[in-house]
């Protein structure tokens, strides 16, 4: 229970692995934030397993693209909890296409959610870790934001994003006590994930030496260590579980 008396916010948490994280962070010790934007079933499921756990949870419904929801979910968080020491921006949506077949729409709703969802976030969720001189922040990127991928320019883009702002904002706020750190899967086994079949699935699984998809779960175990007292001297890194795969 190495986070017992914390609280934490992940965005995406109804399925997947924003999820696997709010189960883990609570399975620590944590008191959740679900956060969701329309899988309210969902959600409702999560909170409800981490209570009969004995964890605390509550889901919140918003739209990490409107800075005015990310301000009013880290204030009912504070509100319910007391605080606010864990953010994990996990929201994200996927785009697999060419970047000539990609609109402007497409492209600037990838940017909205990725990386406008992550800064107004963090952005509402910092002055309270400022004032406790404490906080963990940890930014789910992707595998593509080191490498890039054919057919995935936008999403590459924001995943690369993410982490450029996590190497930076790490050395504005490490002074603070506040830690900032990405986590860049591999492919995992999620919804996201469900079109890898076929020639493509066989083609990644060549490329990784365990030879299987990853887990959400896997995940989610990288996240709760770097949310933990243990991880207090790793700030701006980009852990990536990815089974062996090298970009």
């Amino acid at each position: 229970m190495e986070l017992a008396g914390q609280a934490a916010l992940v965005t995406g948490a109804s399925r997947g692995i924003g999820r696997a994280v709010a189960l883990a962070l609570a399975e620590g010790g944590a008191s959740v934030a679900v956060v969701y934007r329309q899988q309210k079933v969902a959600a409702d499921a999560v909170v409800a397993e981490i209570a009969a756990r004995g964890g605390r949870a509550f889901a919140w419904q918003g739209d990490v693209a409107n800075p005015d929801d990310c301000a009013r979910m880290v204030a009912e968080t504070v509100a319910r909890f007391g605080r606010l020491d864990i953010l994990v921006n996990n929201a994200g949506i996927a785009l697999e296409k060419l970047l000539l077949d990609t609109t402007v729409e497409e492209w600037d709703r990838l940017m909205a959610v990725h990386l406008r969802g992550m800064y107004a976030c963090t952005r509402a969720a910092l002055p309270g870790m400022i004032q406790r001189r404490y906080g963990r922040i940890i930014n789910i990127s992707s595998i593509w934001g080191i490498s890039g991928a054919a057919g995935e320019v936008a999403y590459s883009a924001v995943k690369a994003g993410q982490i450029g702002f996590t190497k930076a904002l790490a050395q504005e706020v490490g002074g603070l006590g506040i830690t900032v750190n990405a986590v860049a899967p591999g492919a995992v086994d999620t919804e996201m994930n469900a079109n890898l079949t076929g020639s493509d699935l066989d083609d990644w699984l060549a490329r990784t030496p365990v030879g299987r998809l990853g887990t959400p779960e896997e995940i989610a175990a990288v996240v709760r260590f770097l949310a933990g007292p243990g991880a207090g001297f790793i700030t701006g890194q980009v852990w990536s579980p990815n089974g062996g795969v090298v970009v």
